[in-house]
C-alpha cells in the first residue's frame, strides 16, 4: 500500500484557504436528512441495544485509520498533512486530546501497524512481524505471502496467516462489541474485511463464502475472463466482495440474510453470529436500493471501481470522501461501531486507485488532495451533527499506521510553501532503488550463499536452507551486509547502507519474531539508509537508480517514520489539546478504547490504557486510585517493552555491533553479545509480564495497584533499561 502567490505565512494561508472552502461543505455532503431517514427504526433499535461506556453514555464508536498521514512537517516551509486538514486537526485539539508522541511498531508498515492498533498486541502475537508481505521458507526456496487476508485465512495447511505465538488464530477485534449487542462496520480495515477474491484453499472467498457458493462461483467464473477482452467483468468480484464488512451481534436483524461469521478458535466460542461481506450485500443496506446502485461519496460522486462497477474502488481508492461516506451511512443504517481506513494523500492514485505517482511535499497535486480530504472531514462532521452523532455520545479515535521518510533532493523553488506557491519537484524526487544481489556480488564475491530479501528500506534477509544464527554462513553474510555501500545518484556520495541490524535474539526483543510459524522468521533484519529501497527483484534492475514512482519510504527506524500521532474525542476523554508529554505506541490504542467503552478482551494486551487522556467519568475507580504511581508504572512499561522504547533502541545498537563484528577465526564478541541479549530478553519478559498483568488487572478487573509491588517493578524496569543503555554506550 504506496495556488497563486503571496507573502502570507504558510500555516495562515492553509487555514484561511480551507476555512473559506468549508463554508460550502453542505454542498459536498449527500443529503443527511435523506440518509438518516432511510432506516430510522433500525438506527433507533441499534442505539438502544448498543450502550457502551460509563452508564451507557457512548452510543456510537467511530474509528478512523489513516495510511501515512503526517502531523510533523516534511519540509519546514510546507504545512504538514494535518495542518492542511484543519477541520480534523481542530476537531481533535478543540474537543479532545491529540497525542503527538505516539510510535509505530516494527516492522513499521501498514499491515503490522494497523493490526497492532486493532488488537493491542505486538506483531509477535498476531504474526505480521514483516509486512505488507512476508517470506516463508520452502525447503531451500522461498514463498512470498501477503500480510493482507481475511482474519481466519490460512497461509499453509494448519498455519494461520494471522497467528499467535502458540500457532493459533488470534482473537478477532470485533468480538467484544458484537457480544455486547453492537454491530460493527468495517470500511477497508486490514484483515477484518475480505482482502482478495481467491477461490483456492487459502483464498478469502473460500474462507468466508465457502467453495461452491454463488459468491465463490462468481469470483471463480469472472477470474477466468480475459481482462484484455473484458476488464470490467474480470474486476467485478473485487468490487462486489472485497473491502467492506459488517460483523453483527447475535440478535441483530442487519445480518439476518448474511453469512456465518466463523471464528472457530475464538476464546470462549463464537457461534450464532453472522456477517455481511462486500458491497453486493452491504450497499443495498446503505442505499435502500439494489446492488447496482452505488453509494455516493461525500463529494457527490458514485463509488465505483476503475471500470465503473459499483462497490469497492480498491484500497488506493479509499479517499477520505469515500471512506467517511461509508462510515456515515453505516452509522445512519443502525451500525453504531464503524472502523474506516483512509488511503494516503501523498501519492496520486488516479481514478479509484488505477494509477500511482508520488508527490513531493507542497506539490500542487498533494495540496489539492489534502484540501479534498479536509473538505470531506468538514462534510462528515456536519453530517454526523445532523444525525445527532456528537462528541457527547460518540467515541472518536483517529490514528495512523506509520510515518514516512521523503526521498528527494530539493524543490526547484526552495522558498515554496506548497500553498501560496506550489513546490516544483521536477527531476528531484524518487526513492533510490538498490539491487542487493548486484551490490553483494560486486563488493563481496566471497559470499556464495543463496538468499532473498523482503524488499524495503528495512529489508529482511532470508538465507537459503534457513541456517542457524551461529552458522558460519550466516555470520559471514551478516558481516558482509554490514559494510555494503552504494553511490547516491542525488549527491554522488558513497553511502553506507546499514544503520542497524538484528538477529533472532534482538528480533525477539523487538517483537519481530513469531514462534507460531518459525518458517516466516527472517535470518536477520537490516534497518537501512531510508533513502534507499533495497531489493533483489527483478534481478535485471540497476545497481542504484532513482525510481520517481515512489518517494515515501517506511518500515525503518528513523523518527519521521517511527513517530506518529493519535487522537481521542468523546465521553470520558479529557480536552488536553495537542500534547507530546505522553509516550505511547500502537498497542495502547486498544486498551484505552476498551477502557473508555467498559469492554474487555479475552486476552492480555501488550499496550496499556493511556490514563492521561481519561477524565473522571472515563477512568474506572481502580484507575483513579494511585494515579501517579499507575502512570509511572505505565511509562516504565513502555520504555521496557515497546520496540521504540529505550531498551529496544539501546539493545538494537548492541546487536548491530555484534553482527558486524568478528572474523571466521574469532567470533567471540558476537557470541558474548548473543548471550547478553538472551539474558536481557529473559529479564525483560519476566518484568514485562508482571507489569502487564498488574496494569491489565487494574484497567479491566477493578484491582487497585499493590503500591509496594508497583514501586518495586517500576524501579526494576528502569534499572534494566539503564543496564542495556550503558552497554549501548
Amino acid at each position: 500500500m504506496k495556488l497563486g502567490s503571496g507573502a502570507r505565512r504558510a500555516t495562515a494561508a492553509v487555514t484561511a484557504t480551507l476555512t473559506a472552502a468549508a463554508a460550502a461543505t453542505a454542498l459536498l455532503a449527500a443529503d443527511p436528512a435523506h440518509a438518516s431517514a432511510q432506516h430510522p427504526s433500525r438506527a433507533q433499535q441499534a442505539r438502544a441495544a448498543c450502550a457502551l461506556g460509563k452508564a451507557g453514555a457512548v452510543k456510537h464508536v467511530i474509528y478512523i485509520q489513516f495510511d501515512n498521514t503526517h502531523l510533523r512537517r516534511d519540509l519546514p516551509n510546507v504545512p504538514s498533512d494535518l495542518e492542511q486538514m484543519p477541520h480534523l486537526l481542530n476537531f481533535m485539539k478543540s474537543n479532545g486530546t491529540l497525542l503527538s508522541n505516539d510510535h509505530t511498531i516494527l516492522i513499521s508498515h501498514t499491515a503490522g501497524g494497523i493490526l497492532s492498533s486493532l488488537t493491542g498486541v505486538y506483531p509477535d502475537r498476531h504474526g505480521q512481524t514483516v509486512s505488507n508481505s512476508y517470506v516463508r521458507y520452502n525447503g531451500d526456496g522461498f514463498d512470498f505471502k501477503s500480510s493482507f487476508g481475511y482474519w481466519t485465512d490460512p497461509v499453509a495447511p494448519g498455519i494461520p496467516n494471522m497467528v499467535t505465538a502458540d500457532g493459533t488464530n488470534p482473537p478477532a477485534p470485533w468480538v467484544p462489541f458484537t457480544r455486547s449487542g453492537c454491530d460493527v462496520g468495517e470500511v477497508a480495515t486490514a484483515n477484518t474485511v475480505l482482502e482478495n477474491t481467491g477461490t483456492g484453499a487459502t483464498g478469502d472467498m473460500t474462507a468466508v463464502f465457502g467453495q461452491g457458493s454463488p459468491q465463490w462461483q462468481e469470483a471463480s467464473d469472472d477470474a477466468a475472463v480475459d481482462p484484455k477482452v473484458d476488464a470490467k467483468t474480470h474486476a467485478k468480484p473485487q468490487a462486489d466482495f472485497v473491502g467492506f464488512a459488517v460483523h453483527c451481534a447475535r440478535s441483530s436483524d442487519t445480518c439476518a440474510n448474511g453469512q456465518t461469521d466463523a471464528l472457530p478458535e475464538e476464546p470462549g466460542g463464537y457461534t450464532g453470529f453472522k456477517g455481511l461481506f462486500g458491497a453486493q450485500e452491504i450497499d443495498p443496506l446503505l442505499t435502500g436500493q439494489d446492488a447496482s446502485v452505488p453509494v455516493t461519496d461525500l463529494a457527490g460522486n458514485p463509488v465505483t471501481d476503475p471500470y465503473g462497477n459499483p462497490g469497492f474502488p480498491g484500497f488506493d481508492g479509499m479517499s477520505a470522501a469515500v471512506s467517511l461516506a461509508y462510515s456515515a451511512q453505516m452509522q445512519e443504517a443502525g451500525i453504531p461501531v464503524t472502523y474506516a481506513y483512509i488511503s494516503d494523500a501523498h501519492d496520486f492514485h488516479g481514478t479509484s486507485g488505477n494509477a500511482h505517482d508520488a508527490f513531493g511535499p507542497g506539490s500542487q497535486g498533494y495540496v489539492d488532495q489534502l484540501k479534498a480530504y479536509d473538505e470531506a472531514f468538514a462534510a462528515f462532521f456536519q453530517r454526523l451533527r445532523h444525525d445527532g452523532i456528537t462528541k457527547q455520545n460518540t467515541l472518536f479515535v483517529f490514528t495512523v499506521d506509520e510515518g514516512d521518510h521523503f526521498v528527494g533532493s530539493a524543490p526547484n523553488n526552495p522558498g515554496c510553501d506548497g500553498v501560496t506557491e506550489p513546490c516544483d519537484w521536477t527531476g528531484n524526487i524518487g526513492e533510490i532503488n538498490a539491487n542487493i544481489d548486484t551490490l553483494m556480488a560486486n563488493q563481496h564475491p566471497e559470499i556464495t550463499t543463496k538468499f532473498t530479501v523482503h524488499g524495503d528500506d528495512a529489508p529482511t534477509f532470508y538465507l537459503s536452507g534457513n541456517p542457524g544464527q551461529d552458522d558460519p554462513s550466516t555470520r559471514a553474510f551478516e558481516r558482509a551486509a554490514s559494510d555494503l555501500t552504494a553511490v547516491n545518484p542525488y549527491t554522488n556520495n558513497t553511502d553506507t547502507l546499514m544503520v542497524r541490524m538484528a538477529g533472532h535474539a534482538e528480533m525477539r526483543l523487538l517483537h519481530m519474531y513469531t514462534s507460531g510459524d518459525p518458517d516466516r522468521n527472517a535470518t536477520f533484519a537490516f534497518f537501512g539508509d531510508p533513502n534507499y529501497f533495497l531489493t533483489d527483484y527483478p534481478s535485471s534492475t540497476c545497481e542504484t537508480c532513482i525510481n520517481p514512482a515512489y518517494a515515501w519510504n517506511h518500515g525503518d527506524i528513523q523518527p519521521e517514520i517511527a513517530n506518529t500521532w493519535l487522537g481521542f474525542v468523546g465521553p470520558g476523554v479529557r480536552n488536553l489539546g495537542q500534547t507530546g508529554r505522553v509516550w505511547t505506541d500502537h498497542t495502547d490504542v486498544r486498551p484505552t478504547m476498551l477502557n473508555l467503552l467498559r469492554l474487555r478482551d479475552d486476552y492480555a494486551h501488550d499496550g496499556r490504557t493511556i490514563t492521561q487522556v481519561l477524565d473522571r467519568t472515563g477512568a474506572t475507580r481502580s484507575l483513579q486510585t494511585h494515579t501517579r504511581l499507575l502512570r509511572r508504572l505505565g511509562a516504565a512499561y513502555k520504555q521496557l517493552d515497546a520496540p521504540f522504547g529505550s531498551l529496544g533502541r539501546a539493545s538494537l545498537a548492541v546487536s548491530t555491533r555484534a553482527l558486524a563484528s568478528g572474523t571466521a577465526d574469532d567470533d567471540s564478541a558476537y557470541a558474548q553479545t548473543q548471550h547478553q541479549l538472551r539474558s536481557w530478553l529473559e529479564s525483560r519478559n519476566h518484568l514485562a509480564n508482571q507489569i502487564g498483568s498488574m496494569l491489565e488487572n487494574a484497567e479491566f478487573y477493578g484491582q487497585p495497584l499493590n503500591v509496594r509491588r508497583a514501586s518495586t517493578l517500576t524501579k526494576q524496569a528502569w534499572r534494566l533499561i539503564a543496564r542495556v543503555e550503558r552497554a549501548a554506550g
